[in-house]
């Protein structure tokens, strides 16, 4: 009974083992999708009868692969959005470059390039639908990215591609200002119209209808006294 006991209780913690080494291996599903990011700078470019959308993010400090997560996710919500040919997704850290031209190097901490129909692209490119690359180290106060660079191989990028389960894209900080710009007018309140000038017919009635008030530029009447 003894022995029986312990194998018992070993088959158990055994299995336990495998369903928390499961759990950690998938991640739960924010951990799937990445995390949630805020636009900095959206580019559209237009280029042999081709449009390519270059997009760059900010996220909060986190690990390579769930940056690269997050640029996979929005990559398929940018495609669902405007179906370009080409979809280009750069992370950066919440303290990095904001500016276009520092945006290079280390301050980019992961970049996913997709191309949904790689057949019909130009020369030049890559005959594959995803690129991936990340900087496997975190990021300093100034937002720039230290470690090694790894460009994933494909099928690590498929299969990541294939779990996320829900293709949101970042969060707009402009359209949110105005969201709550809009939230703070009292009900029913409009702004204020200027007011419009008369016509000439409107204000030939409104004379008409007050005969004792003379027009602003004709003089009074001099009195017969």
């Amino acid at each position: 009974m003894i022995i029986g006991g312990s194998a018992l209780l070993a088959g158990v913690s055994g299995g336990a083992a495998v369903y928390v080494g499961k759990d950690r291996l998938l991640g739960d599903e924010e951990a799937a999708n990445g995390v949630a990011c805020t636009d900095v700078n959206l580019v559209t470019i237009k280029k042999q009868d081709h449009v390519w959308v270059r997009k760059y993010i900010k996220t909060e400090p986190v690990d390579g692969m769930t940056r690269i997560k997050t640029a996979l996710r929005v990559a398929q919500a940018v495609y669902e959005a405007q179906k370009p040919d080409l979809v280009q997704v750069v992370v950066l850290d919440e303290n990095g470059p904001t500016l276009r031209s520092d945006i290079r190097g280390r301050a980019i901490g992961a970049d996913v390039v997709y191309i949904p129909h790689p057949d019909k692209m130009v020369e030049g490119l890559d005959d594959k639908p995803y690129t991936a690359r990340y900087y496997d180290g975190t990021a300093s106060e100034q937002g720039l990215f230290y470690g090694e660079r790894i460009e994933l191989p494909d099928d690590r990028i498929a299969a990541l591609n294939a779990s996320l389960r829900d293709p949101a894209d970042c969060i707009d900080p402009v359209a949110v200002a105005s969201t709550k710009k809009e939230s703070k007018k009292p009900a029913g309140s409009t702004e204020p119209k200027e007011a419009e000038e008369p016509s000439a017919q409107e204000q030939a009635a409104k004379d008409a209808a007050a005969p004792g008030e003379a027009p602003a530029d004709v003089p009074p009447a001099k009195s017969g006294h």
